[in-house]
């Protein structure tokens, strides 16, 4: 069961890519009958797992590399965590494609990668140990660069190129540091808590830490951290807005769960608490979180503000993660939850801008919310919650994440922290907010009312709800996680 979310999607979009590279005529039909039968079966093993395997950890050996070394499946509650969030929002981005690429000539094509990265996702977040995360997460970039280059511009390829570079910068830090591990430990299994016992890596310890930290920023490139961050800003612009919605809200998440595997459950918190790795990347971080808000507050292009604030939120997440105390951690994850809902809603709303009017900078949002209304509601919304305005989500994580750098034993996070993160906000608040009040007090450019299309609708209104209703109804979750947090901090 474990394998079926994880090959389904990626032998069927890899079949359905290959055929649609060789000039197959697909149908439009036949393209979208595969892809629901594809998410249908998806679903229905993703709530068999959340409903029987839920706190049972299952785990199966696909294949061995060698004898230490298994490529592993072992679903604990951190990866259901992940996979339900992935299959959630998928469904709704999946549903939006459908009218976004009507009539894209290369719509078939456009979906082989969108499952093949489905199952590349369901991967990462099924994985038991390093090798095992690493195959699939170096895989996912394969799977998603179709998603950069679709348009097959100049400007795309070149993006695509870019995507790439920064790709492999990250994935060779990382193997750097899997090498070390693999040698110098005597498990690359997530264990909750982690492998560094100080008996098994005595007289290693500063070699260890210079890996796990080349880990972190190797990771930390998918999830748009300081210093590997700039092939969002450029890929975001050239790709169709549901793949901006994947990589923005969901593919950035798969750097954050590979960062918490190394640093929770292959190295543990103990190993770096207080130690020159977590000054550094909680210091990244915050440097992050700043810079990206200063970026997007300027930014004139909607879709790169957007990757911007991307760049800036998941940093927060990050930097809750860095704290190694359980506050922190439940706030870094209630907000990669929270974000997800948010941001894939925003890049949504913007795509739906793009596709009825043709209009990508945000000058050109000045009364589109009385032509577009239901967009520009869920757009204003979404904005509500990113900025952290109660009783939205995103106030629920960010209070958490403050709290957490309060509690912290490093005296100058006490600080930065919620400084930084106060500060943020408000930038927050001028790059998304304004364009709201622009779009429903100005006047529009035409006065005629755009047919907002129902497929692409409906997804905007249930995550526009959810930013609300998570925010009120948190509590759920949040024990969700702090059961999680007790077993790893």
């Amino acid at each position: 069961m474990l394998a079926i979310p994880i090959f389904l999607p990626l032998i069927s979009g890899f079949v359905l890519f290959l055929l649609a590279t060789a000039g197959h005529k697909w149908q439009e039909g036949i393209t979208k009958k595969l892809s629901v039968a594809v998410m249908g079966i998806v679903l229905l093993t993703a709530v068999f797992h959340g409903i029987n395997l839920y706190g049972k950890s299952p785990a199966v050996t696909i294949w061995k590399l060698k004898e230490d070394i298994p490529l592993l499946l072992h679903l604990d509650d951190l990866g259901t965590v992940f996979s339900t969030l992935v299959v959630f929002v998928w469904i709704l981005i999946t549903l939006y494609t459908f009218s976004y690429m009507k009539g894209d000539k290369k719509g078939a094509r456009f979906l082989g990668c969108h499952l093949m990265t489905l199952g590349m996702l369901m991967g990462i977040t099924s994985a038991g140990n390093l090798v095992t995360m690493y195959l699939f997460y170096e895989g996912m970039t394969l799977a998603t660069i179709g998603y950069v280059i679709h348009a097959q511009t100049k400007e795309a390829i070149a993006a695509g190129y870019k995507y790439v570079f920064y790709s492999i910068a990250g994935a060779f830090l990382g193997l750097i540091g899997f090498f070390y591990i693999y040698q110098l430990t005597p498990s690359i299994a997530f264990t909750p808590g982690g492998n560094f016992t100080h008996a098994a890596i005595a007289g290693h310890e500063m070699t260890l830490q210079l890996a796990v930290l080349g880990m972190i920023i190797g990771f930390g490139s998918k999830a748009g951290m300081f210093p590997l961050h700039g092939w969002l800003s450029t890929a975001h612009p050239v790709a169709p807005a549901p793949a901006s919605a994947i990589l923005s809200g969901v593919n950035t998440k798969m750097g954050v769960i590979a960062i918490l595997r190394v640093v929770y459950y292959i190295a543990g918190a103990d190993f770096l608490w207080k130690s020159f790795v977590q000054y550094i990347v909680i210091g990244l971080t915050l440097l992050t979180v700043f810079m990206g808000s200063m970026l997007a507050f300027k930014e004139k292009i909607m879709k790169r503000r957007l990757a911007y604030s991307t760049v800036s939120q998941v940093s927060y997440i990050l930097f809750g993660i860095m704290l190694l105390q359980p506050a922190g951690f439940v706030g870094a994850m209630l907000h990669v939850i929270y974000h997800s809902v948010i941001k894939n809603n925003l890049f949504l709303c913007a795509g739906a801008v793009i596709h009825e009017t043709g209009t990508t900078r945000v000058e050109g949002y000045r009364g589109i919310g009385k032509r577009m209304p239901v967009t520009m509601v869920c757009f204003t919304l979404a904005s509500l919650a990113l900025v952290g305005i109660p009783p939205f989500s995103g106030f629920v994580s960010k209070w958490k994440l403050c709290i957490g750098a309060l509690y912290s034993e490093i005296r100058w996070t006490k600080i930065a922290g919620p400084v930084v993160l106060l500060v943020s906000a408000l930038l927050t608040a001028g790059y998304l907010l304004t364009v709201s009040v622009h779009a429903f007090y100005d006047k529009p450019e035409k006065d005629e009312r755009v047919k907002e299309d129902w497929k692409m609708v409906i997804p905007m209104v249930i995550l526009a709800a959810l930013a609300l209703l998570l925010g009120i109804f948190n509590e759920p979750l949040t024990h969700i996680l702090e059961d999680i947090v007790k077993e790893i901090v």
